[in-house]
């Protein structure tokens, strides 16, 4: 079992060393497997933040950088990682939703209380797996849900990634990612595009019609798989 990866982020030290001491504790009575980095202010997980994290315990009132601003900044490369809120204000609780924290854990925080949270977000990070991916851009990693992916373009030797909030530009190859991606809904309609037929709306003649509106050309000869490969995955989403 692969180990669980935690970002414990609180700038008050005996704070800090709670929770490093629960997280020890979570791990001795479980039996799962943690690596852990620490951080003693927002700014400086944001800094160099890549997304390699599952779960981040983050402190929300910091001097530099509070926790809420960094959990913003976070989300714009990140929108996988598990976030729980600890904090002593619980009047923050409501923005969570703004960055889709999991929880919140009010100070001093119980041992019950704080095994409930890791477990669930353990849960959380174990349905997940295998839910996103990877990319690399000229300037940053990001983790990208794979229900965000509307459709990913070959244009000229560079990759386009069409998600439902932009547009990313990668370094790959249309056979590399459908290879990734076969398990995941994923279908080749053309030279061109690799489309996710969890966006797919309808089809018209020799076009598959997306959820952002846009046409996509379905090639002759992959019509009739793709039509099929659209009917499997209708047929076993849940009804």
């Amino acid at each position: 079992m692969e180990n669980i990866r935690i970002g414990v982020v609180e700038d008050d030290p005996l704070a800090r060393r709670s929770v490093l001491d629960y997280v020890e504790r979570f791990a001795k009575e479980s039996g799962e497997r943690f690596t852990i980095s620490v951080f003693e202010d927002g700014a400086q997980i944001v800094e160099r933040y890549t997304p390699v994290y599952d779960i981040l315990l983050l402190d929300i009132e910091m001097a530099n950088m509070d926790g809420m601003e960094a959990a913003r900044r976070i989300r714009e490369r990140d929108e996988s990682v598990v976030i729980v809120f600890i904090t002593a204000a619980p009047q923050y609780a409501i923005s969570g939703y703004e960055v889709q924290a999991l929880s919140y854990l009010l100070k001093p925080v119980p041992w019950f209380a704080f095994k409930q949270e890791l477990k669930r977000s353990i849960d959380m990070v174990r349905r997940r797996a295998g839910e996103s991916m990877l990319v690399e851009t000229r300037s940053q990693q990001l983790r990208l849900e794979l229900s965000h992916v509307v459709y990913i373009e070959s244009i000229r030797h560079t990759i386009i990634i069409h998600t439902l909030s932009g547009k990313l530009s990668i370094s790959s190859t249309l056979k590399e990612l459908e290879e990734e991606l076969k398990s995941h809904d994923f279908f080749r309609s053309n030279a061109c595009y690799l489309v996710n037929l969890g966006h797919v709306t309808a089809v018209e003649d020799q076009d598959c019609l997306m959820s952002n509106d846009e046409r996509l050309r379905i090639s002759r000869p992959r019509k009739k798989a793709f039509l099929a490969a659209l009917a499997d995955y209708l047929g076993a989403m849940p009804r």
